[in-house]
């Protein structure tokens, strides 16, 4: 796998200015994708073992040792719909999926001390090369049975929904609260995993299937209620997400440069040229997952002299996977482990933070503070704390452990309502599983209508 170009990111630390083209350079894709030459030779590395355990590793449960067949026998078109009848988003998968630590990680090729096979960008190859090429969808719906559904949330786990639903001749409306459909592929991925407005196109080859509209600007419990949507439509489906930020708790949050991570990658994968965001000289991140790293690998991209991100757990516990943390390392990131907030400086404008080193008590396994001190200087702090579900407008349903509580078939406690994705418990917050709560959940819809 690539990183971002590192001699670029350097050049800030020592106090030089980036230029607008060294910028747009930091922002290439993070991963080099493959040429056909390229793409022969790492399928012929795929051994088509029996009872492949990479399928199983894969949530959406992709036939993978078949469509790297198919890529070797040049059938690359019959490969990418063999990605797409499992994961519809498979090019956002490919790119953003930690295939590292799924289907990578399951291949067999790690047992003799090799390295795996390149999955996720034989996966991007095809699905490329299929969506390049353009022309007819390459899924038909079927007979319209004369069903509405109502879908909320333009997410991947709506879209997935949307999608199958549709593809089960359901006529699907979509209600999307942004001004953008995607979600967080749109709204929430680093800028270098999603180049060339991936997201949106990747939305627009969906829609090809077909069979389902999106009203944009309209958010559960602003011009929409769940009652109306019972009211008007055969089924439901919430694919909302995850709306709310967590906070630190502190005194001076709302200071001038404390901002959430997730806003501030949405900003910076709305701006066309990145150079026009603005970011400061001493960042500070907080938080051990993904979003933290995305975030703290684009302060550096953008220019920041000196990045800190720091999480009050050992690295073992991050959310973030290895390739991750060993991204932002590379790109000048200090990672400091076993520390937590505990004050926030400045007046109007942070200046500062300090922290408290953490350890973790040897029979309860609970983290504790130490005592020991330290400050950071910093001009931005950046919280990747989590997320949590907006319940102001999920009248009536249960919720568990600050989700929606869902039983099998993604069937939530009213009728005719189901939800998946992020903002329900099935599995890890990935992409991936988001789109196979979706995908599960309109084979559901379809069995709740056809009874």
């Amino acid at each position: 796998m690539g990183v971002l170009m590192t001699h670029k990111l350097c050049a800030a630390a020592e106090g030089v200015v980036l230029t607008d083209d060294e910028i747009a350079a930091n922002f290439g894709d993070l991963h080099k994708p493959l040429n056909a030459i390229q793409a022969m030779a790492a399928a012929d590395h795929c051994i088509y073992c029996y009872d492949a355990p990479c399928i199983t590793a894969c949530p959406t449960s992709i036939d993978i040792p078949t469509f790297i067949h198919q890529i070797r026998t040049k059938n690359v078109d019959g490969a990418a719909r063999t990605i797409l009848s499992e994961n519809i988003m498979g090019g956002t998968c490919a790119r953003a999926c930690p295939t590292e630590v799924l289907c990578e990680q399951a291949c067999v090729r790690n047992h003799g001390g090799e390295e795996p096979v390149e999955i996720g960008l034989l996966q991007r190859f095809a699905i490329d090369h299929l969506m390049a090429k353009g022309g007819k969808h390459p899924f038909e719906r079927a007979s319209a049975t004369g069903k509405r559904i109502a879908v909320v949330g333009a997410g991947p786990a709506g879209l997935s929904c949307a999608h199958r639903t549709a593809m089960l001749g359901h006529s699907v409306t979509i209600f999307e609260a942004k001004p953008k459909a995607g979600g967080l592929n749109e709204y929430g991925l680093a800028a270098y995993k999603m180049i060339d407005d991936f997201a949106q196109r990747e939305v627009d080859f969906l829609m090809g299937i077909g069979g389902i509209e999106i009203n944009y600007a309209h958010p559960l419990g602003g011009n929409l209620s769940l009652r109306e949507l019972r009211d008007t439509f055969d089924a439901v489906f919430l694919g909302v997400g995850l709306g709310n930020t967590n906070r630190l708790g502190l005194d001076g949050e709302d200071k001038h440069g404390v901002l959430d991570a997730i806003d501030f990658i949405e900003e910076l994968r709305q701006k066309r040229k990145k150079a026009d965001m603005t970011v400061g000289q001493d960042v500070v991140v907080i938080g051990g997952g993904n979003t933290a790293i995305d975030a703290a690998v684009q302060a550096r991209a953008l220019g920041a002299a000196h990045v800190t991100l720091v999480y009050r757990r050992g690295e073992d516990a991050m959310g973030a996977t290895k390739f991750e943390i060993d991204l932002a390392r590379t790109n000048g990131v200090v990672v400091e482990p076993w520390a937590k907030p505990t004050a926030i400086l400045g007046g109007k404008a942070v200046t500062g933070m300090v922290f408290e080193r953490t350890a973790r008590d040897a029979k309860s396994g609970k983290l504790f503070g130490t005592g020991d001190t330290f400050e950071v200087k910093a001009d931005m702090v950046l919280k990747a704390i989590g997320q949590k579900l907006d319940a102001t407008a999920l009248d009536g349903l249960d919720l568990a452990a600050g989700k929606i509580s869902v039983l099998d078939g993604f069937v939530t406690n009213i009728s005719g309502v189901f939800a998946g994705g992020d903002c329900v418990k099935s599995g890890e917050d990935l992409t991936v599983q988001a789109v196979e709560d979706g995908k599960q959940a309109a084979h559901a819809i379809d069995a709740y209508l056809k009874s």
